[in-house]
């Protein structure tokens, strides 16, 4: 069933954007190392783009707010789009350097966490509140598909083709994103003529506003304390999963990204799947029972040692994931106001950021003790997450329609 016009612009640009991404996952790392052989530097690349997007998080969120959500969209996607088509060009003519190569990255991921709450935030203006589950599920379809299917295998496609062939191909792919962007509805400004010309809180101070409405809030607030719990939960065996794969499961590379193919598919048959289990079940106890599929799924991962049993359990893991983040953004979307969106998702996006690096430390400490101590400390974080859930998601947790 259609959910409209603007929503198919949205998505559209958004299954684009996506794509772009699966290209970079692969393509990114494999120019790196074709400019340094120093493990250290190559994987610096993943690093940078982290750091970027937790340092950025705060003050985008308030941009989000301040500036019309459709112009940022567009806007971020044409930027990206002429920041790679100039960094292939340089790869092309044999002039780029990882220096060229870093500073791109950063500014593509400034520019991605721009997009990326833009979207998030202007969903609800295009979307139905009672439809904004399927809505959320349709574009985490779409991500899964572009990101683990058909990106992935494009971008080392293209890069064996030439080195500046994928990094064309995201450069084009995200200015035609922006480009359909704008299609989208254009949304009047509803502000009081003497608005414009009252000062503006410097930008960190209207983030505190974002932060403090984030902590005030009994059930956004809990959402996002379970989104860091869970995002150290999902890193401490996804940090290692590798070596898992090979030593636990005996699997060799083909194997490993067989493996992730599989999961991937729990992942697309999540983002169909939660909806309909939200409407069975409820906003609360989705949740809580997603949480707990994650925690039996990891719990069973350090028990096995077989490579079939352990792709069902991925895969089923995926499947909780994308429930649970389907289902907490649609709530987060329905409950925050309108001009508070940016800035309670980038606060929100703060703590799943820390939450994602210290899970990451955390399992590689952990995983030279025993790979499989990681993944099981996963499986009691996730424990936890579906107590706090249970516990604090009570009561109406939507407004009335």
């Amino acid at each position: 069933m259609s959910l409209g016009r603007g929503f198919g612009v949205l998505w559209g640009a958004n299954a684009l954007s996506n794509l772009s991404d699966g290209l970079a996952f692969v393509s990114m790392p494999l120019l790196a190392a074709s400019m340094t052989d120093d493990p250290r530097l190559v994987a610096g690349l993943a690093t940078l783009y982290a750091l970027v997007r937790l340092l950025v998080a705060l003050p985008i969120g308030v941009w989000v707010d301040r500036v019309n959500r459709r112009t940022l969209i567009v806007a971020a996607n044409l930027m990206r789009g002429l920041a790679l088509l100039g960094l292939a060009l340089t790869i092309h003519f044999g002039v780029s350097t990882l220096v060229l190569l870093y500073a791109t990255m950063a500014v593509v991921g400034t520019l991605e966490s721009l997009a990326d709450n833009a979207a998030v935030a202007i969903l609800p203006s295009l979307v139905d509140r009672e439809r904004l589950d399927s809505a959320n599920g349709r574009i985490a379809a779409a991500q899964l598909v572009a990101d683990e299917f058909a990106g992935p295998p494009l971008g080392g496609f293209l890069f064996a083709l030439a080195a500046a062939a994928p990094v064309f191909a995201m450069g084009g792919l995200w200015a035609v994103a922006g480009l359909v962007a704008l299609a989208l509805p254009i949304r009047r400004s509803s502000g009081s003529p003497t608005a414009a010309t009252t000062p503006r809180p410097s930008i960190y101070g209207e983030a505190r506003e974002g932060i403090a409405w984030l902590a005030r809030d009994r059930i956004v607030g809990s959402l996002a304390l379970i989104g860091a719990l869970a995002s150290v939960g999902y890193m401490l065996p996804f940090s290692i999963l590798v070596l898992f794969a090979q030593e636990s499961l005996g699997l060799n590379g083909t194997g490993y990204g067989l493996l992730l193919a599989v999961s991937a598919l729990g992942g697309l048959l999540g983002s169909f799947l939660a909806p309909r289990l939200r409407k069975r079940l409820g906003y609360r106890w989705t949740i809580a029972a997603s949480l707990l599929l994650g925690a039996l799924t990891l719990g069973g991962l350090a028990l096995t040692t077989h490579p079939i049993v352990a792709g069902v359990l991925l895969a089923l893991y995926i499947l909780h994931a994308v429930v649970w983040n389907i289902c907490s953004l649609s709530l987060r979307q329905q409950l925050v106001p309108d001009d508070l969106l940016g800035r309670v998702g980038g606060a929100a996006r703060v703590l799943g950021l820390v939450g994602l690096a210290a899970g990451s430390a955390l399992g590689g400490l952990l995983g030279a003790i025993d790979l499989a101590t990681p993944v099981a400390i996963g499986a009691a974080v996730f424990v936890a997450c579906c107590l706090v859930a249970a516990v604090t998601l009570r009561g109406e947790l939507t407004p009335d329609t």
